[in-house]
C-alpha cells in the first residue's frame, strides 16, 4: 500500500500487481497498509474475549478499527479505478457513505474436521472484503481451476477479496471468487471479516465509462438494478455451497442480447 499511495509516477509496478491480482485471482494480501500494528494486536486480543463482551463493549472496540479499514478500502478502490482506466474518484464516489459490515468468525475445533465445513463455498455479494486473521490457524481456501487452494496468511496483512459488486461494476474485468472456510481438528480459528458496499443510492451494474471507453463500445455482461433490488435479490440467494448464485442471477445471457427469450 505504501507504494500504491506514493508518487503516482513511481507505482506502476505495484499497480500492475494489483490489476493482475484482481483480474486473475480475485484475492490478494496487502501489507504496509498503514493500520497500526498496535491497533491490530489489540483488536486481535479483544476478539479473543469478544463473544463474552456486552454489546456496548463490542461497539467501543470496533469504532476506530472500522474507520481505519474504511480509509484503506478507499485507497484500494482508487487504485483499482486507475487500473480500469477510470478516474480515481469514480469508484470512491459510489462507495462514499456506503455500507460497512463486520463479522467476527469463530470456528471451534472438530475431531472429525474432514466431515464438516466451517463456511460453505460462496462469493461475497458486497464490493470489497478485508479479512484479518486473528490467530495463526489456517482455514481459508479459494477455488481456482476446480481446486481448493489454502491461503497462508502473512502476519500483519489483510487478506482482500473482490466481491460480486466489483465484478459487476467492472463488467467482469475483475472477478469475485469462490472461497470457503474449513475447520481444524485440534485448534480454534478466529478471523474478522469487514465488508464494504456502495452507498444505497448507487446503481449496481457495469459502469457506463467502461462500456464506452472505446469507439465501438463494450456490451454489458450484467444487468443494472437499484441497490435496493440488488439487496432483495441477494436475500433470496441461499448460502448452499453452489457457488456464485447472485452473479448468475445478474449476468445477461447471450440469448438475451440477441433479443431471444
Amino acid at each position: 500500500m505504501s507504494k500504491l499511495v506514493s508518487d503516482s509516477h513511481a507505482d506502476g509496478d505495484e499497480l500492475a500487481k494489483l490489476h493482475s491480482a484482481c483480474r486473475d485471482w480475485g484475492f490478494f494480501q496487502v501489507i504496509n497498509h498503514g493500520v497500526a500494528n498496535t491497533m491490530m494486536m489489540k483488536m486481535n486480543a479483544d476478539i479473543q474475549e469478544f463473544f463474552n463482551q456486552s454489546l456496548h463493549e463490542k461497539m467501543a472496540t470496533l469504532d476506530q478499527y472500522s474507520t481505519e479499514l474504511e480509509k484503506l478500502t478507499s485507497s484500494l478502490l482508487s487504485s483499482m479505478a486507475r487500473n480500469l482506466g477510470l478516474e480515481p474518484g469514480k469508484l470512491l464516489s459510489l462507495f462514499k457513505e456506503g455500507m460497512q459490515g463486520m463479522r467476527m468468525n469463530y470456528y471451534p475445533p472438530c475431531k472429525q474436521a474432514t466431515k464438516v465445513i466451517g463456511l460453505a463455498p460462496h462469493s461475497d455479494a458486497t464490493g470489497l472484503t478485508l479479512l484479518a486473521q486473528v490467530n495463526e490457524v489456517q482455514g481459508l481456501q479459494i477455488k481456482r481451476d476446480g481446486k481448493w487452494i489454502p491461503i497462508d496468511p502473512i502476519p500483519g496483512a489483510f487478506i482482500v477479496n473482490v466481491g460480486d459488486i466489483i465484478e459487476i461494476m467492472s463488467n467482469g474485468e475483475y472477478k469475485s471468487i469462490e472461497h470457503r472456510a474449513v475447520v481444524n481438528p485440534e485448534k480454534e480459528r478466529l478471523s474478522i471479516a469487514t465488508f464494504h458496499s456502495p452507498n444505497f443510492s448507487a446503481t449496481i451494474g457495469p459502469l457506463s465509462n467502461l462500456l464506452t471507453k472505446d469507439k465501438k463500445g463494450q456490451a454489458p455482461n450484467y444487468k443494472s438494478i437499484s441497490h435496493e433490488d440488488y439487496l432483495k435479490l441477494g436475500a433470496k440467494i441461499k448460502l448452499d455451497g453452489k457457488g456464485k448464485g447472485l452473479i448468475h442471477q445478474m449476468k445477461i445471457q447471450p440469448e438475451a442480447l440477441n433479443g431471444e427469450k
